[in-house]
């Protein structure tokens, strides 16, 4: 079956979360098993540029699926709301055209709902949604986001923050600076550059830099997910919460290197029976309004002890790139 051609209205797949939460390997997965594309709807990997500080995935972990709006706008480039929803519409649409299911992920809900909300709810009106919503304790996911920014420490953050350093000229107001990872390099930046603080103070610079941008990591998760909760008490907002919390567990418990056995049993498999089943209908459900998600639930006991200028559209269906 093509999975973006079925009976009624045309079917989009959304995958929602918090940073950390694992939204794009769950994205790229479901896509994989559903012959479709993933379209990127964060508002920061929709630049270009420092992809350790954005955490991108790399060509491998694309497995092969198509990526959309990612690493597409000049990295100095604003890209609003609505610059968005014109686009990731335009995407949605070439996808649906080639009979393949587009698989929207990403953490920026404000474009999310201006996709989903924008231009009178043409969008959501025209097509059938589901979204999925990857969540966790949040004790868990900020210790698993601490882990993350510590590996990407390891894989070169710093050089890369380096690299794009532009002194104190720097605008972190808008295109890719606005990364978390780049404001809270720059006073470290600026004192190797000088050359006046010795290797001590300089150490002990990094390592507050390093603080900082795990804090600020910790509180976009909660404005991610408190938005997440507004989203879902929207009409039309058939959104289904997916508690990723055992995985973190199984992490902490084990290593990050042992964990995949959980994340298949308490959420992939789940998820690709969600995600089935909604393809699998020609009716349209009725989506609850003003109450809470819906979630998915599995016992942790059951768990094994294109560039784009200013003002130019995305001209391929399958932009390089999340």
């Amino acid at each position: 079956m093509e999975h973006g051609r079925v009976a009624g209205k045309p079917k989009v797949v959304f995958v929602l979360g918090a940073t950390a939460t694992g939204k794009s390997k769950l994205a790229i997965a479901l896509a994989e098993r559903f012959n479709g594309d993933v379209i990127n709807a964060d508002k920061i990997q929709v630049h270009d540029g420092v992809p350790i500080i954005t955490n991108k995935v790399t060509e491998e972990e694309k497995a092969g699926v198509p990526h959309h709006l990612l690493s597409v706008v000049h990295p100095d480039a604003d890209f609003t709301a609505e610059e968005f929803r014109r686009e990731a519409a335009g995407a949605v649409a070439r996808v649906l055209s080639a009979g393949r299911l587009p698989v929207v992920a990403g953490g920026s809900n404000t474009y999310i709902e201006a996709l989903v909300e924008g231009d009178g709810a043409a969008f959501r009106l025209a097509h059938d949604l589901l979204f999925v919503w990857v969540d966790a304790e949040q004790a868990l996911l900020e210790w698993y986001a601490a882990l993350r920014v510590d590996d990407m420490v390891a894989r070169g953050l710093v050089d890369e923050a380096r690299a794009a350093f532009v002194g104190d000229g720097a605008d972190y107001s808008r295109g890719v600076r606005r990364a978390i990872g780049l404001p809270e390099m720059h006073a470290y930046l600026v004192a190797e550059r000088e050359g006046a603080a010795g290797a001590a103070e300089l150490a002990a610079m990094l390592d507050r830099a390093v603080r900082e941008i795990k804090e600020n990591t910790f509180r976009l998760a909660r404005t991610q997910a408190e938005k997440i909760r507004r989203l879902s008490s929207l009409d039309g907002w058939d959104v289904r919460r997916v508690d990723v919390t055992p995985v973190f567990a199984r992490k902490a418990d084990v290593g990050a290197d042992d964990d995949d056995d959980t994340w298949k049993k308490l959420v992939w498999e789940p998820c690709q029976e969600m995600v089935r089943a909604f393809l699998e209908e020609t009716t349209p459900r009725p989506a609850a309004a003003g109450g809470d998600a819906g979630v998915v639930v599995a016992s942790a006991a059951t768990a094994p002890d294109v560039a784009i200028a200013a003002g130019a559209g995305d001209a391929t269906a399958n932009t390089i790139i999340i």
